[in-house]
């Protein structure tokens, strides 16, 4: 299956499953072609993740009911496989798209302005902080230089000074899945995927699973204000993470996750493609770092939490007038794919078309009641 890591056979894959019988969620393991059953045994992914033997249960664990891989594919039941995490996220975690932030900010939004920005800024920049450490004190010199040339912004504070910025990404249980539509506001003229590793960490701030995810953003509403940022970032469909949670195990780690190399393809109804990747390996801070800020005495999840761990994807290519660069259309077929971790596929619609999200915390209690789960 196109959606299944190369090593799919020793990977430890749990899905979350939509099923039309039960009207709601199913947890699942995926076993070759085969989807299996676990809701009885943890009614929830937050539940199934806090167990010590979680990747046993997922590997081997009896279940009575099964699923063809293909059919649920096909059908698109494949959901978020996630369910009552808090869906964080990391931003400006990596040089390339630090610089594509500032540029949004002094251009106002207005992607007219961004490549005369982008000509005017970009090398001076890049050239004093890709290798900088975030929060060092050569990162606090490079600050006091940047300063006093006019060059400083929000965003360089966040990617190179002491703190990182972490947010709330999307409700609980709003993420959709594999196969499902992804939403951006109908006025946004200015926007983009943005793929990247996701971690999922349990309520002892332990990452115990990795996944991909879309962090869909607007770069004209968050570049005309920082604080626009809800309205850029959390939208109907605006979040995609699949397509499949991969538990860490003997073949496949944290460190294993650290190695990531993400591809994006994009295919546009208009013949416009759009191919690139990149490497988490060339994050600015340590994942564990990332974590650490969401995670602590500071903040605590009861039923641990998902990290977006940021990402390196600006596409700057113009796709329709020379230098306005890329922004997404309707019926864009979005590919976010790893190796060990598969592949996350969404087509473009607008949030407003894009369908309601009506399955919300309280109809996730009713039907587990209604089922005898709990």
């Amino acid at each position: 299956m196109d959606l299944l890591p190369e090593d799919a056979d020793r990977a430890t894959l749990l899905a979350r499953v939509f099923d039309p019988v039960a009207g709601g969620p199913c947890v699942a393991a995926v076993r070759g072609e085969q989807v299996v059953d676990l809701t009885a045994l943890a009614p929830t992914v937050a539940d199934l993740l806090e167990r010590e033997d979680a990747a046993e249960l997922v590997r081997s664990a009896e279940c009575s009911r099964a699923w063809p891989l293909a059919e649920l594919a096909e059908g698109g039941l494949f959901l978020a496989p996630i369910d009552l995490q808090v869906i964080k996220a990391a931003g400006v975690t990596f040089v390339r798209s630090m610089l594509e932030r500032v540029i949004e900010e002094r251009a106002a939004g207005d992607p007219l302005r961004a490549e005369e920005i982008r000509t005017r800024i970009g090398e001076v920049v890049r050239g004093r902080i890709s290798r900088l450490r975030p929060g060092s004190e050569e990162a606090a010199r490079v600050k006091e230089l940047l300063v006093a040339e006019g060059l400083w912004s929000q965003y360089l504070e966040v990617g190179i000074g002491p703190d990182p910025e972490i947010f709330t990404k999307a409700p609980v249980l709003s993420a959709v899945g594999t196969g499902a539509e992804i939403g951006v506001l109908a006025r946004s003229t200015w926007n983009n995927p943005e793929p990247e590793l996701v971690l999922a960490v349990t309520s002892a701030g332990v990452p115990v699973a990795a996944t991909l995810g879309n962090d869909v953003n607007l770069r004209d509403f968050e570049g005309r204000s920082a604080l626009l940022l809800t309205e850029a970032k959390d939208n109907n469909s605006s979040c995609a993470i699949g397509p499949f949670l991969r538990l860490f195990d003997e073949h496949y780690t944290l460190d294993d996750a650290r190695r990531t190399e993400i591809s994006l393809d994009i295919t546009g109804t208009d013949g416009f493609e759009l191919h690139g990747s990149s490497a988490v390996s060339e994050i600015s801070r340590d994942v564990t770092e990332l974590i650490s800020h969401a995670f602590g005495p500071h903040h605590r999840y009861p039923d641990g939490f998902v990290l977006f761990t940021g990402t390196m994807f600006a596409p700057t290519e113009d796709r329709d007038t020379p230098g306005q660069g890329f922004t997404h259309k309707p019926g864009d077929v979005v590919r976010i794919s790893a190796p060990a971790l598969g592949a996350l596929v969404n087509t473009v619609t607008t949030a407003e078309k894009a369908p309601d999200w009506e399955f919300g915390i309280r109809a996730l209690m009713r039907n587990l009641a209604a089922r005898g789960l709990r």
